[in-house]
């Protein structure tokens, strides 16, 4: 693998998958709440999480854990996103997650184990998931509909229902969200295999088994899962399965960035944006980060 491209001008919707796109957009109209969601909750929020982080997690530095540091500055200048606060926290759940709201300070924190488990390229891989949520400001819708099923669940049997009824939506947009934070993923380190490995340890890794693990059987295992569309009670049965998970099944995200690395999609933004790049590299006007 050679030295990865930077992609200026990059823009959300070059990379955001179509089911993202259609979802988000399905978002704003039913909830038009964004707006209101910055001004009213934005600063309390983003107190909040800082006082939680800076008291319990280790920021990460260019005193404290430098290796990750680089790994973050890197996928930021490549997406071409400020850089957030990154902090790492003690916990044995492998997971990840990032504070996107727009205007307000944003974060993504990085739970111990998942580093242990994985290499430096597959926890860059990670970085650059949650800077896509950044990118694509994610965020401030999750942040709503979170805010209606509580509210929704607090104050009467209709705004259970209404709440009920927009837990649907508010899991089937994270599904579709997450398609796109794991193709900014892929553009960040620029290898479909290091995203599928990563997706692999999350279905079955540990630290004594990781290195261990087949990449090609489980992308094998992928076209396995995907065959049972074609009869209509297995698809039936995949709805049922996925309906309450907040994320795709790993076998089916590893099977969608395979996908999208082979498309004419991706080779294409790789070629516009690498471009475009070393054309203002050649005049001066990259930005350091």
């Amino acid at each position: 693998m050679g030295a990865k491209q930077s992609l200026l001008g990059l823009k959300a919707d070059d990379f955001r998958h179509p089911l993202d796109l259609a979802a988000t957009q399905s978002l704003k109209k039913v909830l038009g709440l964004d707006i209101a969601i910055r001004t009213l909750l934005g600063s309390i929020a983003d107190e909040f999480f800082y006082l939680n982080n800076i008291a319990s997690s280790v920021l990460v530095g260019e005193k404290q854990l430098p290796e990750i540091h680089d790994l973050l500055l890197e996928s930021c200048q490549i997406l071409e996103v400020e850089p957030p606060q990154l902090y790492v926290q003690q916990n044995p759940v492998p997971n990840a997650y990032t504070f996107a709201m727009r205007g307000a300070r944003p974060f993504v924190v990085l739970h111990t184990s998942l580093i242990d488990l994985l290499t430096p390229q597959e926890i860059q891989a990670v970085i650059a998931h949650e800077l896509g949520h950044l990118k694509c400001e994610h965020g401030v819708y999750l942040t709503a509909i979170n805010i209606l099923v509580l509210a929704g669940g607090l104050f009467s049997s209709v705004g259970a229902i209404l709440a009920e009824s927009l837990r649907g939506q508010m899991l089937e947009w994270l599904r579709c969200a997450e398609f796109s934070c794991d193709r900014a993923a892929l553009l960040a380190v620029q290898d479909p295999k290091i995203v599928m490995s990563l997706l692999m340890k999350l279905c079955g890794g540990s630290v004594k088994l990781a290195p261990l693990l087949n990449l090609e059987a489980f992308v094998e295992q992928s076209r396995s899962y995907e065959d049972i569309s074609q009869t209509e009670l297995g698809e039936m049965l995949k709805k049922s399965q996925t309906a309450q998970l907040s994320h795709p099944v790993p076998v089916l995200r590893a099977k969608e960035i395979d996908r999208w690395a082979s498309s004419p999609e991706y080779s294409h933004l790789l070629k516009i944006r690498h471009r475009d790049y070393n054309s203002k590299v050649s005049q001066g006007e990259w930005r350091n980060w």
